[in-house]
């Protein structure tokens, strides 16, 4: 059996490659630029664009299962063509499908739920792997600047939503579920920064930034300025028990969720 991998080359799905591998499944991996792909040689990468529905014909040819991600470019905007997507899907013969949310709902999320198809929807709360954003001020000043910084998440590592993803793409029990993962813990960015140090072995320094600073910030980094009020819902004014911590990493694989002190551990050199 052969199982796609749309994203393959982000933060999660490069995961969901290495589960799926180490269990022992055939992969093919979408991406834009195949010659930068960097994945292990055991991986089909094949050339595609989910914005570009036509270059996923090929790409659905033989497969048993597809791990679709709601991201239509670079800056995150969602996709436009989800129903179109998922006929495709569906003509292919394809009946497995997970699902990773976006940051904004475009049309693929509705298409995915409304359809016949067996479909596991992945939500994932604050990824670990934004802690990177702070690894050059870091290395060149030794602090981290964020805004919000009493507000608890619990973040979780991109390990585990890999490993979710591909314990629901090939096996039973998983249909129609939409699965909030967490991590272990809730923590706010000063216990984040401290647990970091600790790592890296050196101290490194927290600013709060105002929600003023940020957006200038943010604007200046080319963020969309929808991304950035979005920032601003998720993580400013929230109430103190906003955020919680969910089992269901540990209910899906059948292990306890990684802590951002691994994290961090597995991440020192980016730091250093």
């Amino acid at each position: 059996m052969t199982y796609l991998v749309t994203g393959a080359t982000g933060s999660v799905g490069r995961h969901v490659v290495a589960h799926l591998l180490r269990a022992g499944h055939r992969v093919r991996a979408l991406t834009r630029d195949p010659g930068r792909a960097r994945l292990p040689r055991e991986v089909e990468v094949v050339r595609g664009d989910l914005a570009r529905t036509d270059t996923l014909v090929p790409a659905l040819r033989g497969v048993t299962g597809v791990h679709l991600i709601d991201v239509a470019d670079s800056a995150y905007a969602p996709l436009q063509n989800g129903r179109e997507i998922v006929e495709l899907v569906r003509d292919a013969g394809v009946r497995k499908v997970t699902l990773l949310s976006g940051w904004s709902a475009g049309t693929l999320e509705p298409a995915v739920i409304g359809s016949d198809l067996d479909w596991t929807y992945v939500q994932p709360t604050e990824f670990m792997a934004n802690a990177l954003a702070w690894a050059e001020p870091v290395r060149t000043r030794g602090v981290v600047e964020e805004p919000f910084g009493a507000t608890r998440t619990a973040m979780v590592h991109e390990a585990d939503i890999g490993a979710v993803v591909a314990t629901a793409l090939t096996e039973d029990g998983h249909r129609g579920h939409s699965y909030g993962l967490t991590g272990p813990e809730l923590l706010d960015v000063p216990a984040k920064v401290r647990i970091l140090s600790e790592a890296i072995g050196r101290e490194i320094a927290f600013v709060e930034l105002t929600v003023d600073e940020m957006r200038e910030r943010y604007r200046a980094q080319g963020v969309p300025e929808e991304m950035i009020e979005f920032q601003i819902d998720v993580f400013g004014n929230v109430p103190a028990d906003a955020y919680r911590v969910t089992p269901t990493v540990e209910q899906v694989t059948g292990r306890p969720p990684r802590t951002f002190a691994q994290w961090a551990a597995e991440h020192v050199d980016r730091f250093s």
